[in-house]
């Protein structure tokens, strides 16, 4: 265990269970649970830190996954096929994450969110229900590279925030709804988050022991979410969506600039 408080052990697993919360409504946890990880360890290599929350955010995710899998309308098949290639991704991005400074991660985190919530604000109805047209083989091509290569590579390099752009680029390429696209990015989220941290545990970059105690309530967090996302429907993650990406951009814009 690193030589932190017990208080500060406190905050990190209230964050971890906030965080997946957040990471299976709409995705996007660990652009909480890796700013309290930094805050947490400031004197940890940001590779060890990113590391850590790989092997926390693996244990929520894979428990969100399983409750939707249950109850929701998701293309294993396809999500396992995405996932593959984001597995891909994101070992090659954790291989490249140890030259990634604090001060560099921040404003790369910030220019993502600003984003999303752009896409998310002037497209109101984005989202809230499925199309009922055939999704091309074009489309799921680009699915695979984008939101499996691609995203994936983003994942092992930075990592926050992966949920929610898989969310929102499952959404706008296959035209499902957000809950199903929150669905399926479960799936293929436990893909990245395993590349990246074999990659991360190969290098030596993970601090289990902390890792472990986090994970427990990051689970915890993460099934109640999962729950919530089914009952209430996409109106309320799309809701949360946007508290989530307005209140990190302030918090992150603070630190950076503050």
């Amino acid at each position: 265990m690193p030589d932190i408080s017990t208080t500060m052990i406190i905050v990190l697993c209230a964050a971890a269970a906030a965080a997946g919360w957040i990471d299976a409504v709409v995705g996007g946890g660990g652009l909480l649970l890796l700013p309290a990880l930094l805050l947490g360890l400031p004197n940890a290599h940001p590779a060890a830190v990113l590391g850590t929350s790989k092997a926390v955010a693996i244990v929520g995710t894979s428990g969100a996954a399983v409750t939707y899998a249950r109850k929701a309308t998701v293309d294993v098949k396809l999500a396992v096929r995405i996932g593959l290639a984001a597995l891909a991704g994101s070992m090659g991005g954790a291989a490249l994450a140890g030259g990634i400074s604090k001060d560099t991660m921040r404003p790369l985190i910030m220019g993502v969110l600003v984003i999303v919530a752009a896409v998310v604000i002037f497209k109101p109805g984005f989202g809230t229900a499925p199309s009922t047209a055939p999704v091309s083989r074009q489309r799921v091509l680009l699915a695979i590279g984008l939101a499996g290569l691609g995203i994936g590579f983003y994942d092992g390099l930075i990592g926050p925030g992966t949920g929610t752009f898989l969310a929102l680029a499952l959404t706008a390429l296959l035209h499902l709804d957000l809950v199903t696209a929150s669905a399926t990015a479960k799936i293929v989220n436990c893909c990245t988050n395993a590349g990246a941290l074999a990659m991360f545990a190969y290098q030596g970059m993970v601090l289990w022991q902390l890792a472990a105690l986090m994970a427990v309530f990051n689970l915890a967090g993460g099934m109640v979410g999962a729950r919530m996302a089914l009952k209430k429907g996409s109106g309320f993650v799309r809701g949360v969506l946007l508290t989530v990406v307005a209140a990190l951009v302030v918090k992150l814009g603070l630190e950076q600039w503050g």
